[in-house]
This record gives C-alpha cells, sequence and structure tokens, in this order.
C-alpha cells in the first residue's frame, strides 16, 4: 500500500503523479523514535537509582569497571551528568572552600591576637574535627554525601571556638605577668566547663536532624551526624592538643626571637675592615706632641 501511493507532479499535482516506489525505496528497518542531542552532539542518557545505603561514589566507579566501558567505539565519549555531575562538581570545589575558608580564618586570627605564630595552634584542632565526622560517619553505616561537605565547611567555623577560649585566655593570664605553664594549665581548668556546656548545647540542637526527624530526615542526618561527631571529638582532644601546641609555637616564637636578634646585635657590632669601594681604611694623622713646660726664672722677674 505505501508503494502504490500517488506523489503528486506539478506545484498542484495537475501533472499527474507517480507511484512512491518509483521514488523511494521502502523497506523495514530499525531506528531511533527520537534523536537528543547536547552542544550540538547526540546523546543518550542512562539513568539509574541506588538501592538502600549504596554509596554514588561507589556506584559510579563499578559502571567505570564494567568491560562495556573500556572497550567504547570510536567517537563514544561518558560524561556524567545529574548527581555524580554535582558530586564531580563539589569535589572539586571543596578544596578551593576550604583553603579560602582557612584564609579567612587566619588572617582573622592574626589580627585578633596580633601574631603570626599563635593563630596557628587554633588551626591545629581543624583536622581534628574531619577526624571526627569522618569517625561518626563510618560508626553509623553513613556515606560522605552532598550535606557531609556542607557540614564539614560548618565544623571549620564553630570548632575554633575552643581553641580560641584557650589561648586567648592563657595570652592575657601571660601579658599579667603570669609564668606560661600556669597560664596554659589555669586557661585549661577555667575554661573546660564553658567548652564542654557549649559543645553539648550544639550537640543536643543537632540531635533532632542527626535522628531523622520529620520529613527529608534521611537527607540532613548524615550532615548532623558529621558535625556531633567532629564537635565531640575535637572538644576531648582540644584540651589536650591544643594547650601542647601553644607551648610548643611559644618556643618556636622565642626562639625566632632569639636568633633574630642576635643576628641584627652581630650586624651592628660589625666595624668596617675596608674604606669605600674595597679601599684600604685611612690612617690618622699622628697625634702632636704636647708643648714644654714653661719655667719661669726669679731672677728674670
Amino acid at each position: 500500500m505505501l508503494q502504490q501511493l500517488r506523489v503528486p507532479l506539478g506545484q498542484r499535482g495537475e501533472r499527474g503523479g507517480v507511484p512512491l516506489s518509483v521514488v523511494a525505496d521502502i523497506q523495514l528497518d530499525q531506528g531511533p523514535t527520537s534523536i537528543n542531542r547536547y552542544d550540538r552532539e547526540r546523546q543518550a542518557t542512562v539513568a539509574a537509582d541506588l538501592v538502600g545505603n549504596s554509596a554514588l561514589g561507589d556506584a559510579t566507579k563499578k559502571i567505570y569497571e564494567l568491560p562495556v566501558m573500556k572497550s567504547l567505539p570510536k567517537g563514544v565519549k561518558v560524561s556524567p551528568s545529574g548527581d555524580a555531575e554535582s558530586l564531580n562538581e563539589l569535589s572539586e570545589g571543596f578544596a578551593t572552600a576550604i583553603t579560602a575558608g582557612l584564609m579567612m580564618v587566619y588572617a582573622v586570627l592574626v589580627l585578633l591576637f596580633g601574631t603570626f605564630l599563635q593563630p596557628i595552634t587554633i588551626l591545629f584542632s581543624l583536622p581534628l574535627s574531619i577526624g571526627g565526622a569522618i569517625a561518626a560517619l563510618l560508626l553509623t553505616g553513613k556515606q560522605l554525601t552532598t550535606p557531609v561537605w556542607i557540614g564539614i565547611l560548618m565544623l571549620m567555623g564553630i570548632v575554633t571556638k575552643n581553641a580560641i577560649m584557650l589561648v586567648e585566655f592563657a595570652v592575657e593570664s601571660i601579658r599579667e605577668g603570669n609564668k606560661r605553664d600556669f597560664a596554659i594549665i589555669d586557661a585549661g581548668i577555667k575554661r573546660a566547663r564553658p567548652i564542654v556546656m557549649t559543645t553539648i548545647a550544639m550537640a543536643a540542637g543537632m540531635m533532632p536532624s542527626a535522628l531523622a526527624f520529620g520529613a527529608g530526615g534521611e537527607f540532613r542526618s548524615p550532615m548532623a551526624l558529621a558535625v556531633i561527631g567532629g564537635l565531640v571529638f575535637s572538644t576531648v582532644l582540644s584540651l589536650v592538643f591544643v594547650p601542647a601546641m601553644f607551648m610548643m609555637m611559644d618556643d618556636l616564637g622565642a626562639l625566632i626571637w632569639r636568633f633574630g636578634k642576635k643576628l641584627i646585635v652581630s650586624h651592628g657590632d660589625e666595624e668596617p675592615s675596608a674604606g669605600h669601594h674595597g679601599e684600604p681604611p685611612a690612617k690618622e694623622p699622628p697625634a702632636m706632641p704636647p708643648p714644654p713646660p714653661s719655667v719661669v726664672s726669679p731672677a728674670a722677674e
């Protein structure tokens, strides 16, 4: 029936028509019902959902390990999209965000403390929080998702408050004339209670989200667990780790000061051994002999 369809000749069919089989070959074949393009290239989308607590990173890794992915035809390339694309972009931008955040925190602490060494003591408490966040995720079986990255960025600003409270109190005590060892021990004793109280308050505020209460709780739960783990872990270790780092940085600052002072003093005590442009130093003129003593004769008077 398709072959016998008439194709009109002329603008309005005034010249009659011919069968379709005269101008076309008709046969059964297979072809795409629709063609999708992206960036002016043909695109075929393959989507899948994760089952249970499967991690997106692990699933993506297994996909790339399939035999068909290792022997793709020429001209065919694989580009992640959806959540996989967002995960790649987040991983690339997280390092930039962490670096910029650390620089801003360090700049503010330098302005507050008026020194470049003691803020480093405070920044050393950040790795403790990240270790606590990862430990909490491992214990609860949660995956490292996008909300977890956001929670780690939050920890950068929250965890530093424990170290700031210790270091600031110790610095003020040293300025009042107390010894360094006494100042840091006294700071740990007097600041332990407010540090523990603020940590408990923050952890209690995150607990409903960690237990996945309400709509969308499963999405927020990993972030809350990471924040709670980072806070508790950093609080326990900062009471021991931060005082030790404070004393190490204080010794390092004293060593640098003594070395710089010795360098400046030794440079100032050097005497020139040659004149200008390597000329030998000019000899001082010999001192004039003192005039002979005058003798007055009584007869001459």
